[in-house]
């Protein structure tokens, strides 16, 4: 029923002009302006949504993930630009750079989480290898 068309994300900053520049030159992620937000198009054809909204709360869950080949060069990177990754403790006790290493206890993926401006989370994800 839904497979005949195309399917994007979408999600709320409560300022535009600094979601634009942190997506578009912090992180690099190619991106448009319309009228009514931001269009992302992120590595591998996915596309998101971005747009304002005066009233935001940011998400307590992931938001978006970008899989990487490298995740401690990666995070290395990010951190030269700027990017604080969180830190957590319990059960996804992040190491002093912010990745949880799940592959480590066959955990899940190795991931390091951060926030854009707005307050919604973002992460980085380790590729599966082999």
């Amino acid at each position: 029923m839904l497979n005949s068309t195309d399917a994007f994300s979408s999600f709320s900053v409560n300022d535009l002009r600094q979601a634009k520049t942190f997506y578009g030159q912090t992180l690099g992620v190619a991106l448009s302006e319309t009228p009514e937000g931001l269009a992302l198009s992120v590595p591998g054809g996915g596309k998101v949504f971005i747009y304002p909204k005066p009233n935001h709360t940011p998400a307590t869950f992931t938001v978006l993930n970008f899989q990487v080949n490298d995740l401690e060069k990666t995070v290395d990177g990010l951190i030269a630009a700027g990017i604080r990754f969180e830190q957590y403790s319990g059960e996804l006790q992040t190491d002093e750079k912010g990745i949880f290493h799940g592959s480590r206890s066959n955990q899940g993926p190795d991931i390091a989480w951060f926030k854009d401006p707005a307050g919604n989370i973002l992460s980085v994800v380790q590729v599966k290898q082999g």
